[in-house]
């Protein structure tokens, strides 16, 4: 099936009814603190965006809640220990249950979200290795010795520092990774032994809560975890209570700026988001750029902080390249997430598929050109790549976070350079080019966190440092350097005093032994 059709909603079978239910019948209450499960107050609805079944329902709390579980967490950190091996310990374990589970994780993940059934399969995979990377980091909380030795200042003095926990960190996650990136920050928070308080997406709840039920499991003390969805007065809570010392923050800059402006003198780590450009030079391999940038453009429908947006081509291979793509597009398969044959879901609701058909339509207005989709169904959009595309377009200067992929040519690299650095945002940029001078020349000029070379942007490995400049983000993700960012260096010293004096009472001793 091509993408310019969707494939038709159809009843459900009674034995597709039976399975789905059965991957909801053993999810947790709808919201964890103060050591239990809540069931009361179930009352924020979850829906498939693909056809709006209901899915379960999950506690509206309310500031007062939030007190309370930052409070529990509070009094757990400073009466219980959970030593370092203990803590690898659990998050090994997690582990071994995320792949015993891994199937009904993948489900939930996929009925909730957008995510076909497959992108959900490996959000799994990748979740079970950010935690294995997580257990492995406690290896990042050893210090080192103090070299006093060469200070006036350090005269007579020895010391160390090791790392400590910051203390409470306030996990706030996004819909399109409902696990990975939870994982992404509860691993290493609870690494290093901070406490966590959990807000995940209130589109994708179940997932966080799924999760927060295995790592309790997995044994997590449960006076270390609390995950609370939504309600009024809830964010706020959340980020102002001066129990919590550090934020980390995956959204939109706007929605980071508000936390940033509520939550005062705190620690806060942000992802916020990209729009990537790749760079197609006259020496690459035309097929295989074109193929990546079908697979980095349309993955969960455009829905991902990586993403590529933008593809600078040079003039040479435009033609081809956008050929290519078009061809590479529409041979995507739009329908059912659940149906192995899927390319492309539904985007996370209607009013978001209603927003990108705006700023195509924006776009075709002012002149560009639709070579593949343009069409909404309902939740769904179809793949969609344009030309001629005006650079103050909102599917140029903005984050589309949809997909949608504009093709432009160039005739310098530097103008391509100079093109793909002008955005508010610096996330992650590809470039194709057979010349490694090339390659790393514009690497060095691209103005962002991550440049692939021979790739586009929709690379992430999860032990690398992860994050962009500009508004992008603050701070970084990526286990080993999460687990640096939530804790600190703390010094012992000892002051030993003159040395004179010392060699003085080392002689009194030994004169006094051998008298």
């Amino acid at each position: 099936m091509s993408s310019t059709t969707v494939a038709e909603a159809r009843p459900k079978t009674t034995e597709e009814s039976a399975y789905r239910r059965a991957q909801f019948a053993n999810l947790p209450g709808g919201a964890f603190f103060e050591g239990q499960w809540q069931t009361a107050e179930l009352t924020l609805e979850v829906r498939d965006p693909e056809d709006g079944v209901l899915l379960g329902r999950v506690c509206t709390s309310t500031s007062q809640d939030v007190e309370r579980a930052i409070g529990h967490i509070d009094r757990h950190l400073q009466a219980d220990e959970w030593p370092l091996r203990a803590r690898r310990q659990a998050l090994e374990k997690a582990v071994l249950l995320l792949g015993e589970q891994a199937e009904r994780f993948a489900n939930i993940i996929a009925a909730e979200s957008s995510k076909t059934i497959t992108e959900a399969e490996r959000e799994v995979r990748r979740c079970i290795e950010t935690l294995r990377l997580s257990a492995a980091a406690s290896e990042e909380l050893a210090g080192e010795t103090l070299g006093f030795e060469d200070s006036m200042a350090g005269a007579g003095k020895i010391g160390w520092y090791s790392r400590q926990p910051v203390g409470i960190v306030a996990a706030i996650t996004p819909f399109n990774d409902p696990l990975n990136l939870v994982a992404h920050k509860l691993g290493p928070a609870l690494i290093g032994g901070n406490g966590v308080v959990l807000k995940p997406s209130t589109r994708t709840p179940l997932t966080g809560l799924a999760f927060v039920r295995l790592l309790l499991e997995a044994g997590v003390p449960s006076g270390r975890i609390a995950a609370i969805v939504s309600g009024p007065g809830v964010s706020e809570a959340v980020v102002t209570d001066p129990r919590v010392d550090l934020i980390s923050f995956t959204g939109g800059p706007a929605t980071a700026e508000r936390i940033a402006a509520a939550a005062g003198a705190k620690k806060i780590l942000s992802e916020l988001g990209g729009n990537n450009a790749t760079i197609v030079c006259s020496d690459a391999d035309a097929k295989a750029a074109a193929k990546a940038i079908v697979a980095g453009a349309f993955g969960v429908a455009g829905q991902n902080c990586l993403s590529v947006q933008r593809v600078y081509v040079h003039t040479s291979l435009f033609d081809e390249v956008l050929d290519l793509v078009t061809a590479g597009t529409k041979a995507l398969r739009i329908g059912p997430k659940l149906d192995r044959g899927t390319d492309v879901g539904p985007l996370i609701s209607e009013a978001e598929a209603r927003r990108v058909e705006e700023w195509v339509e924006e776009a075709k207005a002012a002149g560009a050109t639709v070579h593949a989709g343009g069409k909404r169904h309902n939740a769904y959009y179809e793949p969609t790549v344009l030309a001629d595309v005006p650079s103050d377009a909102k599917v140029i200067a903005e984050e589309v976070f949809g997909p949608v992929v504009s093709i432009l040519p160039f005739i310098e690299v530097r103008d391509a350079v100079f093109a793909a650095n002008n955005t508010e945002y610096g996330l992650q940029a590809g470039i194709f080019t057979q010349s490694i001078d090339l390659a790393l020349t514009v690497a060095e000029k691209l103005h962002v966190g991550a440049v692939v070379i021979n790739e586009t942007s929709d690379v992430r490995i999860d032990s690398m440092p992860f994050g962009g400049f500009k508004k992008s983000g603050v701070g970084r993700e990526g286990v080993r350097h999460a687990v640096r960012e939530m804790t600190e260096p703390k010094n012992t010293i000892i002051n030993l005093g003159d040395s004179k004096a010392r060699w003085q009472v080392l002689g009194g001793l030994t004169d006094g032994a051998s008298a």
